[in-house]
């Protein structure tokens, strides 16, 4: 092939397998080390936009068969409330046929409407909507259709399947939009830590619906790092541990006038009591439990400053996890067994989302794709690649539009590394 004529096919094909390094443009290959990256393939196609969003959700069934996705025929503006998406699943053992199963009215760009798995089961799944007046969720038998629908939305579910904890979506949309859902305001806006807006904990049996924690009393527990003027609290992030006994919430504050938030990272036993502050340095972002007592996520410490940590949940211990190696903020996960850390990283300078396996015994990175991410995408509507891991651990599914068709899912066959 002559390298100084590459077509636009064909450098899409280069740039999605990592290999112009390989090819003669090392200037190009965006961090990329290894000449033998693992297959990728494209499990949803164009002319709609296809993705699932954020990387802490179940997205396959307990087989591993079919994968959750959301479809939509629009990108790069923000959801308006009368923009509906379709939910569907992709049979990756039948040519990656798309099954349409439902839709939703409340969704973002960068969580979607909360669709994933329901833990436990083998033929259920889960995900917010909107009717008339209020955010709801459904929890659908994808074999045989049947559907409930339950008055509250949901945001993260505990193993057994039985119990969700949720923010409030409203509060989230007025204060950091790209987060929440359009349409319904916040009911408290005008109030800076609200006594009766906060996390919810929600019986996915009955219905039922307690608040557990509230803005009010987490906005007046421990020291606010920096002593901000005026903060408008909020919750984000929330996260069952691996046995669910207890979540992680992230408690987050705009002070009057800025832009920016602070983030304290704290846990709750899974009825909202026995809080504790793992991080109060003011700058956690992504996380996941390893196991129930520890949690990985990158923050600032005054150890390593910026770095991923390993804390131990209840004390005061925390390690740095991958010094000098993951040395990027980006949405982490542990495989089955937790021998590696699966990893992605916001564009580098050539706009290349990297993906990549941690082995936490040995300290080796080994990268698994390079993946360019268009400058149109970018703040609330950007695609981040949010790798998410099959139920045995040897395939990967990131949401990525580097094949010129917009966001697409794109599979990554990791079986012969771990």
């Amino acid at each position: 092939m002559d390298k100084t004529k590459l077509n636009r096919r064909e450098f899409l094909q280069y740039t999605a397998c990592g290999t112009l390094a390989l090819a003669g443009f090392p200037h190009l290959a965006g961090g990329t080390t290894s000449s033998k990256l693992p297959p990728v393939r494209a499990i949803t196609h164009g002319p709609k936009f296809h993705w699932f969003s954020y990387y802490d959700k179940l997205q396959f069934d307990p087989s591993g068969r079919y994968a959750l996705a959301m479809e939509v025929d629009f990108e790069h503006r923000s959801p308006k409330p009368d923009d509906v998406i379709k939910i569907g699943m992709v049979d990756l053992k039948n040519n990656d046929r798309w099954i349409e199963l439902g839709e939703s009215r409340s969704w973002c760009w960068q969580q979607g409407c909360m669709l994933q798995w329901l833990p436990g089961s083998k033929n259920k799944i889960i995900w917010n909507d909107r009717q008339a007046d209020r955010f709801v969720c459904h929890i659908l038998n994808v074999f045989t259709g049947k559907k409930r629908t339950l008055p509250y939305p949901i945001y993260t579910i505990s193993p057994n399947g039985r119990t969700a904890v949720t923010p409030d979506f409203r509060r989230i949309q007025d204060v950091r939009p790209g987060y929440g859902y359009p349409d319904l305001p916040d009911l408290h806006k005008d109030e800076p830590a609200p006594k009766d807006s906060g996390i919810f904990r929600i019986n996915l049996e009955t219905g039922r619906r307690d608040l557990i924690i509230s803005i009010a009393d987490i906005a007046q527990f421990g020291k606010i790092p920096g002593d901000p003027k005026e903060p408008k609290h909020y919750f984000n992030h929330l996260l069952f541990n691996t046995d669910g006994s207890r979540f992680i919430f992230l408690h987050r504050w705009r002070a009057k006038g800025l832009r920016s938030f602070g983030t304290r990272m704290l846990t709750a036993k899974s009825d909202g009591s026995d809080i504790h502050i793992v991080d109060s340095y003011g700058r956690t972002s992504h996380f996941i439990w390893r196991d129930p007592r520890h949690i990985l996520a990158w923050a600032w410490h005054p150890s390593h400053k910026n770095a991923f940590y390993l804390y131990e949940d209840g004390t005061d211990k925390v390690e740095v996890v991958g010094k000098d190696i993951m040395t990027k903020n980006g949405h982490c996960t542990y495989l089955p067994g937790n021998k590696w850390i699966l990893n992605d990283a916001y564009p580098d300078k050539q706009r290349k989302q990297n993906v990549y396996l941690y082995n936490v015994a040995t300290g080796q990175r080994i990268p698994i794709g390079s993946f360019y991410l268009p400058p149109k995408y970018t703040g609330e509507w950007r695609c981040d690649t949010h790798p998410r891991f099959s139920p045995d651990g040897q395939s990967v599914v990131i949401d990525s539009p580097h094949e010129g068709t917009g966001r697409q899912m794109h599979l990554i066959d990791i079986s012969k590394i771990v």
